[in-house]
């Protein structure tokens, strides 16, 4: 009897993905389903969602290099109503436009300018800390740290309303959500999603962004007419979405990363340097966008295998950063790793503009807790969030040990 493997199916020349990598069972244990879309080859075609998929390093990586050839402006979700709703922001936008739109936008994120953020991230990082090891109870690794630092943070950043604060969460989980392809969840997350533009789009004509935030100076830009007033509530959602999100979800695993390795977390307390790297093998390990879609611009072609002009294709992050072709010992927690080619945050032009501040957050956070406790100890199961498009907890039970 031959042991030889079936050939898969084909899609015009790209073998076939049968499996659904976005079932709720799929999203919350994703990584045997990854290592199976990188076996079938450089590219796949996903019959369940009907798109083109890239999963391993490179095609990822080179996909994400070449934004000519693989375009954002028609949006890069896995639905048309929300690229609809996305179009002419940053991250759905391209050549020039995409690049006038992020200088616009993303001045206030450049090293240079966050070097004036960074003695205010560390105060409220130091005050999270000694609050929360003055608390002898368990703690919430996701409510408690991960999204307290980030909403102590991203809000003021931005320049929010204070009659917004409690709903920020909730918007920027439904909008992420509403990227994923169409679901029974889309039932409860494109209305709050329509809900954050309508909110941010009546701060922005009412003039309510905080000043000196990036809300203000981007409704400055576009009295001076740098940009339509018209673009700049979906340049606001644009931002916040994710850098909420990703912020919450990068921090989150990282928290849950180091109670399950705690050989791990002595390395970081004898050097406290290896926050920044630790920041990185975090969300190589979990990354917090599981993946994104581009348009093809022109017939091509990857691996051998033709993509055909207008399709859409698939780019899993999170498949990537843990590929076996690229990585030793992928699916292991190593703070050590030579990690800083990931791409978790994304690359090329369309690389995250927010992932400065999202890094100054989560290594002052890291810092702080490594000179101050001496283990994160589990004392309960972390709870993954059922999402298509975000990889993180919504719970992460735990009890710091002081130093």
């Amino acid at each position: 009897m031959s042991t030889t493997a079936p050939t898969p199916p084909v899609h015009d020349g790209v073998p076939a993905f049968d499996a659904d990598l976005f079932s709720d069972e799929a999203v919350v244990a994703p990584y045997q389903l990854y290592r199976r879309l990188r076996d079938v080859g450089p590219v796949a075609y996903l019959s369940r969602q009907q798109v083109y998929a890239v999963g391993r390093y490179d095609e990822v990586r080179g996909v994400l290099a070449d934004d000519e050839t693989f375009l954002s402006g028609q949006g890069v979700a896995f639905n048309g109503a929300i690229n609809d709703l996305m179009r002419g922001a940053t991250l759905t936008s391209d050549g020039a436009e995409h690049e006038h739109l992020r200088q616009v936008v993303a001045h206030r994120l450049t090293p240079r300018a966050l070097r004036e953020e960074r003695s205010s991230i560390d105060a409220k990082a130091e005050a999270l800390v000694n609050a929360l090891l003055e608390r002898d109870e368990v703690l919430d690794g996701v409510t408690d740290i991960a999204q307290a630092m980030p909403m102590s943070v991203v809000p003021d950043f931005i320049g929010f309303p204070d009659d917004s604060r409690d709903q920020l969460i909730g918007w920027a989980v439904a909008a992420l959500d509403a990227f994923g392809p169409p679901s029974e969840r889309h039932a409860v997350s494109f209305p709050k999603a329509l809900e954050l533009s309508a909110y941010i789009g009546g701060a922005v004509e009412q003039r309510r962004m905080a000043p000196g935030s990036l809300g203000h100076e981007l409704l400055a830009a576009a009295d001076r007419g740098e940009v339509p007033m018209s673009k700049c509530p979906m340049l606001m959602v644009d931002y916040f979405a994710p850098s909420l999100e990703t912020t919450i979800s990068a921090l989150g695993s990282a928290i849950a990363l180091f109670s399950q390795h705690p050989d791990q977390w002595d390395l970081l307390r004898e050097n406290p340097d290896l926050a920044a790297s630790a920041f990185n093998e975090a969300i190589r390990l979990e990354s917090p966008l599981r993946a994104f879609t581009r348009i093809v611009a022109r017939d091509t072609e990857i691996g051998g295998h033709p993509l055909p002009e207008g399709a859409r294709i698939a780019v899993f992050f999170a498949s990537a950063n843990r590929d076996e072709r690229k990585w030793d010992r992928p699916d292991e927690f190593d703070i050590t790793r030579q990690n800083a080619d990931h791409v978790a945050l994304g690359y090329g032009a369309h690389g995250c503009a927010g992932q400065g501040l999202a890094r100054l957050e989560i290594t002052s956070v890291l810092t702080r807790l490594a000179r101050s406790v001496a283990r994160i100890e589990p004392v309960g199961e972390a709870r993954p969030i059922v999402h298509p498009i975000i990889r993180s907890y919504t719970s992460v039970p735990v009890r710091l040990h002081k130093a």
